[in-house]
């Protein structure tokens, strides 16, 4: 059985090189979607871009978002026709706050609707740009798993988390 495309969905300034997602890249092999403009997204340029790369890769493909990159998947879900095994959403940023960067506010509102693939929500509770209990929301309304990994800040490249095994281990549930 041929193993999903991996496709790591980074958010707003990509994911630097002590970042987990970068580490997977780098260690498993998996595929950046390479967004034309990190520090300034254009939200209909970034699901575009997301499923042009979605479209390349082929049909079996699980998504790897992070923080705005998430936010990107959950546009994307309302727009595609393409179908894919699933989606790893980690510290998903909340667009929604009136106290986020002024880059992100073309990415609000948060798409609610059930995501038409199995998903996991993951969240800290020391997460800057994303309450624990609003996190639960996004979960049960996108039809996610929740999983709190407790006091991890936003789960990025500052968390030190180097591979990130409890992480892969969460993306295997879903690779299957």
């Amino acid at each position: 059985m041929q193993q999903p495309a991996i496709l790591i969905v980074p958010g707003l300034g990509n994911s630097g090189p002590e970042h987990w997602q970068t580490h997977w890249e780098h260690h498993y092999g998996y595929l950046r979607v390479q967004q034309h403009d990190w520090d300034c997204p254009i939200q209909a340029d970034w699901v575009q871009t997301l499923e042009d790369a979605i479209a390349a890769a082929g049909p079996d493909v699980v998504l790897v978002g992070h923080s705005l990159g998430c936010i990107t998947i959950a546009h994307w879900a309302g727009t595609t026709q393409h179908r894919i095994k699933g989606a790893l959403l980690v510290a998903p940023a909340d667009v929604d706050r009136s106290d986020m960067p002024p880059e992100v506010v073309n990415f609000a509102p948060i798409p609610l609707a059930r995501l038409p693939f199995p998903s996991i929500v993951v969240a800290s509770t020391t997460d800057e740009y994303m309450t624990l209990e609003r996190a639960q929301q996004l979960a049960q309304a996108w039809g996610s798993r929740f999983v709190n990994v407790g006091a991890l800040g936003h789960i990025n490249s500052e968390s030190g988390l180097g591979l990130w095994p409890e992480g892969h281990a969460l993306l295997q549930d879903l690779v299957g």
